[in-house]
Parts: structure tokens; C-alpha cells; sequence
């Protein structure tokens, strides 16, 4: 999918763990993993937002756009 996830390089930078940020969002771990694996096929904005709030970013720094990249199955 050409939208790229860098959930990970946000939690490396805010040195936070899947389970923490999880418990901050309000999700579980399981459906996070889906998000920062990439095989969702949708996130609410609201998700977003609290994604946001909890890594103290922005939506561009979770999520980007790559021309080319490989679509999900």
C-alpha cells in the first residue's frame, strides 16, 4: 500500500513501548500492531488524534505517503 506507518520510528523516538502507547490510545496492543504492521485498512480520526496527543506529533509523522510502494493484500 502506498501509505507507509512509521509508528515504529515514533515509538523508538519517545523510547515508549506497543503496550504503553496502546494503553494511552485506548486500544489494544493487537489492533495497534495492525496499524504499525500497515495491514489496516482504515484508522479513525479519532485514533489519530490520540495517536498524535500520546507520541506528541503530528499525523505526517505517523503516516506517509510513498509513490509506488507495494499494495497490501
Amino acid at each position: 500500500m502506498p501509505i507507509i506507518v512509521d509508528i515504529d520510528v515514533m515509538l523508538a523516538k519517545r523510547k515508549m513501548s506497543v503496550g504503553e502507547l496502546a494503553e494511552r490510545v485506548g486500544i489494544t496492543p493487537a489492533n495497534l500492531a495492525v496499524l504499525k504492521n500497515g495491514r489496516a485498512k482504515a484508522v479513525r480520526f479519532t485514533t489519530l488524534a490520540a495517536l498524535c496527543e500520546a507520541l506528541d506529533c503530528q499525523p505526517g509523522d505517523i503516516l506517509r505517503w510513498e509513490n509506488g510502494a507495494p499494495a497490501a493484500d
